[in-house]
């Protein structure tokens, strides 16, 4: 039985779940809607001083916090890196949709059904609360640790509001690790909701705005227009085509296959031969493809489709740690670490710790392909409820996660002493 796993019994009693709830439920209370990082990185400060964390504060973009601290251990061990984002998405249309029930204010924290309830609680404040409790709860416990134990937590994750969403938060504080002001770490958990299980891949993606113009005119006279409806389905049934093509060629065993998405198109609505079509798409890639030459060819696949008489613009406005948009990741599944993250999981909650491929796209590229350090995706959360009127995270999925960060902290980081 390895040592995280003996550890779960010993740690567990020692868990003051009143407290813990009460910290999840405060955190969610700090709204903190892209480019709003400042108001939660405040709260963050406080708790990581109590800590002993020494915490540095700087801004990656005016008025817009990111918080770092460390745990420094006794020494002769690896550091770990908890890492995640501070920003949520908007909660536009939440007080309607629960008006009248408990769950009316997203920032409230309702406790409802054996959940809290609220924006962000999921995406990702259980994360970054349960790995903060599990750092108290070893000091609970009088277990000091050989190696360093990272926090970082950064803005501008999230997509959704006007200029923000490019992961300008993560970018800074990588380049301080490039640059030795923040020591580098060994292993890196990013906290994103993953029902604890463990991701050590996940997809890649693109987004692009289409444009097909062609040339209205009246409807009695159809001849005298270009159609910019009837290139637009040349172009759509050329890229469901290309989808079908982009998942024959192999799928991977974690992430699944590639696929071309349209999410949504503008065309018409006048009494004549519709002279501008739009529509948007998502594109998934799959770890290690080449971004750059994934939208080469769907670029291709565009232009030729919709034909010498309409003129074409694709704009690619999600770039994250690729000017296109964010490629996957995928490390090697018997890094040790992922083993006692996985076992140790299990050992705390039933039917968790399985090893899957995350079906989102964040920012574990960062740190896996600029720093060179294996991250894998780990939180109390369910990513399917995020984003959603129903964001909520089971009691049980973040107490239990809270003792099982501390068991796979103290095992990866290595017992100095003990009480």
């Amino acid at each position: 039985m390895s040592i995280s796993i003996e550890l779960i019994p010993t740690l567990d009693p020692l868990l003051n779940r009143s407290e813990a709830i009460s910290f999840f439920r405060d955190a969610i209370a700090c709204e903190s809607i892209t480019g709003n990082e400042a108001n939660f990185v405040g709260w963050l400060e406080q708790r990581m001083t109590a800590l002993s964390l020494a915490p540095s504060v700087s801004a990656f973009a005016p008025g817009r916090p990111n918080i770092w601290g460390e745990r420094k251990g006794m020494g002769g061990g690896p550091r770990l890196l908890f890492v995640g984002h501070t920003d949520t998405v908007h909660v536009r249309g939440w007080a309607d949709h629960w008006r009248g029930t408990e769950r009316e204010n997203p920032f409230s924290g309702a406790v409802v059904d054996g959940a809290v309830w609220g924006r962000g609680s999921g995406d990702l404040k259980a994360g970054i609360c349960a790995s903060l409790l599990a750092l108290d709860l070893l000091d609970r416990a009088g277990i000091t640790l050989k190696g360093d134990v990272q926090f970082a937590f950064v803005g501008d994750e999230e997509s959704g509001e006007p200029g923000s969403g490019r992961s300008a938060g993560i970018e800074d504080y990588v380049q301080r690790v490039q640059r030795d002001v923040v020591a580098e770490p060994d292993f890196a958990i990013y906290v994103e909701p993953t029902q604890l299980n463990v991701f050590p891949a996940q997809m890649g993606f693109f987004i692009a705005e289409i444009t097909v113009t062609g040339r209205s005119a009246y409807f009695g006279v159809p001849e005298q227009g270009v159609d910019a409806l009837k290139a637009t389905h040349r172009v759509l049934s050329a890229l469901w085509a290309h989808s079908d093509e982009q998942a024959a060629k192999g799928s991977h065993d974690l992430v699944g296959a590639r696929f071309v998405l349209v999410t949504e198109i503008k065309g018409g609505g006048l009494i004549a031969v519709p002279g501008e079509c739009s529509f948007s798409l998502i594109a998934k890639l799959l770890p290690h493809d080449d971004l750059g030459q994934a939208v080469a060819d769907l670029d291709d696949v565009i232009r030729s489709a919709a034909g010498p008489d309409v003129t074409v613009s694709i704009d690619y406005p999600a770039g994250r740690d690729h000017r296109y948009g964010g490629t996957g990741t995928d490390i090697d599944k018997s890094h040790p670490a992922i083993a006692m993250l996985s076992s140790t999981m299990a050992a705390a909650m039933n039917d968790r710790g399985q090893i899957e491929g995350a079906p989102y796209w964040s920012e574990a590229p960062f740190l896996v392909d600029r720093l060179g350090c294996p991250a894998v995706y780990c939180a109390p959360g369910d990513i399917s409820n995020c984003h959603t009127f129903e964001e909520r995270v089971e009691l049980s999925e973040f107490l239990n996660g809270i003792v099982a960060f501390a068991a796979f902290i103290a095992a990866y980081c290595g017992i100095a002493s003990s009480n």
